[in-house]
């Protein structure tokens, strides 16, 4: 069987109920989180989105975020829903005397997938289109076809399409090559560890947040020593947080595993981040007996460190 023969990803997903949503509400909304993340929100326009990353002091990611500017003084943070209650309670520590309120709105807003003939075709990444009271944000390409989310408030019609299951919907996410971060891999990556400098998830030219010296020093020195990688497994399972191993040594973990998708054409996909000099060996999940990885082509070039 062709594991790598392409999935056709078209359709509408039942509501993404594995997300959720921050709205960060305030005069403030835009100035308080651009001085917590890895983007610039200061400039953020509404037609642009965000992938951003929010950071420990030693520049570790404690979550993703898609943002959406919904208004001038409304922002929403769409995140894994199992990073959301810590990740809201630690971001409103630094709100402090901002004219920001930060609140969990998962249940007032309903987010759907869009991917082929559904979704918006020829619209950039991380652009937003308006529909209605909902907003269209276009995410990366998955096998060449167009995705998006769809993100409405709560009682709103849902979008039009042909079904698209979860299951592939997840494919799509890792096809994408585009991790979102989860609980098991809390604090495991600085932001190039999984490609984010690459796909629009860092501004290297805006102020300080937490974690910024980090993530510039890996950039600019040249001490860039991980990236994240599409890989094929032939396994039924394959959980977030599994290290991965080089056959010829047992002893030393070269890998994570980032973001894991069953696929149709048999086995697993599975974003992995890897220590570069280990990408081109015999690699293995869960130690050097696991199930062997084959490394694929990632769908967009990686930005060199400098």
């Amino acid at each position: 069987m062709n594991h790598t023969a392409s999935v056709p990803f078209d359709g509408v997903t039942p509501p993404l109920e594995h997300l959720g949503v921050i709205r960060v509400l305030g005069e403030d909304a835009a100035s308080f989180i651009h001085g917590q993340l890895t983007q610039d929100f200061a400039l953020q326009k509404p037609d642009q989105a965000r992938l951003a990353a929010f950071l420990n002091a030693k520049g570790r990611m404690q979550a993703s975020f898609i943002g959406v500017k919904r208004a001038a003084d409304e922002i929403l943070l769409i995140c894994s829903r199992d990073l959301l209650p810590q990740t809201l309670k630690r971001l409103s520590m630094f709100v402090l005397r901002a004219k920001a309120k930060l609140s969990d709105a998962s249940n007032d807003f309903v987010i759907y997938g869009l991917a082929g003939s559904a979704a918006p075709a020829g619209a950039a990444p991380w652009s937003v289109s308006a529909q209605g009271d909902a907003s269209i944000v276009q995410l990366y390409p998955a096998d060449g076809q167009p995705r998006a989310l769809l993100v409405a408030p709560v009682g709103s019609p849902a979008p039009q399409g042909q079904p698209l299951s979860l299951a592939l919907w997840q494919l799509s996410e890792v096809r994408s090559g585009v991790a979102t971060l989860t609980q098991p891999i809390f604090e495991a990556f600085v932001p190039q560890m999984v490609n984010y400098e690459s796909v629009g998830g860092v501004n290297f030219k805006k102020g300080c947040y937490p974690g910024q010296e980090i993530v510039a020093r890996s950039q600019f020195r040249g001490t860039l020593k991980r990236r994240t990688y599409l890989v094929h497994v032939d396994a039924t399972e394959l959980a977030v947080g599994t290290e991965v191993f080089n056959a010829s040594d047992a002893d030393q973990p070269v890998g994570t595993v980032v973001q894991t998708a069953a696929s149709p054409n048999g086995g697993l996909d599975a974003l992995v981040s890897l220590q570069i000099a280990s990408a081109e060996e015999a690699l293995h999940a869960g130690s050097t007996s696991g199930p062997a990885l084959q490394v694929q082509p990632l769908p967009y070039e990686l930005l060199a460190d400098i």
